[in-house]
């Protein structure tokens, strides 16, 4: 969308994940942008240690000192987005709304702050594909650092373009980019099962890299047709199929989840994403409950995987509200279940090491 995201729609309508993520909703990051990151950073990861000490100090050795705290399950946000407009072109961004800033690591670390996020993995933001190499340097950077939890990265990509193949030649023997994305909510429906782009995504397969599903909830069978073409790649799905925490009716949804939850080679599905389509100030636990239920069941919890979707989160809900709100969903599950949701199943797919 470009422009247009500032048009009201009626209640009975409904909005695509790109249009709920420029239009902003009502939630801002107001108060946690205007917080000091240096005394942020010491409170969460730094214990005792002084702002100055904390900055000195590797983010590793901060992470492990919360893996200790007890009763405290490690955390890997395995959807991260960042976004710094002074680098980057987001056209999706042109028709403005409350993401249409730059969100940047060190605000991120301030929203984390003393939720034991030990590592996180980047997603792609559908930067203009003519800097689809910087952003891929970029997070690269970033990996490699040791002031900051991100571990790995999925960049984005379009498999349907001929030069495909090229493009992520340059991503051998990067041990931190795991896979590529490409958004398909803008695209025509059935445009992932074109002869291209199906092409594109076995080049990932024979890669090593996964390809993240990223489509519109009535589209799932889609994505499951697409994981039956291309078997030799993993795939993962996105933010519990795009399933809408407002939607009166979820039965098609329950059955198209079912269904790609029986490919094997889609391996995990990310438990995220849904609290942008809640209602601002409105929403509770409950509310999502039955989305990350179904989910949780049609995958299994050795199949399901954290992730903030940070700074879209933020439309509704802070980090910490998003995270406190799942726990509480799963507050019935054993605390080894409890861990592979937060922070096993992402470290076995994502071959992240403590």
């Amino acid at each position: 969308m470009r422009g247009g995201a500032e048009r009201m729609r009626g209640a009975g309508d409904r909005w695509t994940r790109r249009e709920l993520l420029t239009l902003g909703g009502a939630a801002a990051l107001g108060g946690a942008a205007a917080l000091g990151g240096a005394a942020a950073l010491s409170a969460a990861f730094a214990g005792e240690l002084s702002g100055q000490e904390a900055r000195r100090e590797p983010f590793s050795k901060r992470a492990a000192k919360q893996r200790g705290r007890a009763g405290m399950i490690p955390i890997i946000d395995t959807h991260q987005h960042l976004w710094d407009l002074d680098r980057f072109r987001l056209p999706w961004l042109a028709g403005g709304g409350r993401l249409a800033r730059s969100h940047r690591m060190e605000e991120y670390l301030t929203e984390a702050a003393g939720l034991n996020i030990v590592k996180t993995v980047y997603m792609e933001v559908d930067v203009d594909p003519a800097q689809h190499l910087a952003e891929a340097e970029y997070v690269t950077d970033l990996c490699r650092r040791d002031d900051n939890p991100m571990s790995a990265a999925v960049v984005g990509g379009r498999p349907a373009s001929e030069g495909f193949a090229d493009y992520i030649a340059h991503f051998k023997g990067n041990p931190y980019i795991r896979g590529v994305r490409q958004v398909l909510h803008g695209s025509p429906k059935g445009f992932c099962l074109t002869e291209e782009f199906v092409r594109g995504i076995r080049l990932l397969g024979e890669a090593g890299l996964c390809f993240d599903i990223c489509l519109r909830s009535e589209e799932l069978a889609d994505g499951a047709k697409l994981a039956d073409l291309c078997p030799e790649t993993r795939f993962v799905l996105d933010h519990c199929g795009n399933a809408s925490v407002q939607a009166s009716d979820l039965s098609q949804w329950k059955r198209d989840m079912e269904a790609i939850a029986k490919r094997k080679n889609v391996e995990v599905c990310k438990v995220s994403g849904i609290i942008a389509s809640a209602k601002p100030d409105a929403w509770t636990p409950d509310d999502l409950a039955p989305i990350i239920r179904h989910t949780c069941e049609a995958f299994g919890r050795d199949r399901v995987i954290f992730a903030s979707d940070w700074p879209v989160c933020t439309l509704t809900a802070r980090l910490r509200q998003w995270v406190e709100a799942l726990k509480t969903v799963v507050a019935d599950w054993s605390e080894a279940d409890q861990r592979k949701l937060f922070h096993d199943n992402a470290a076995r797919f994502y071959g992240l090491q403590d």
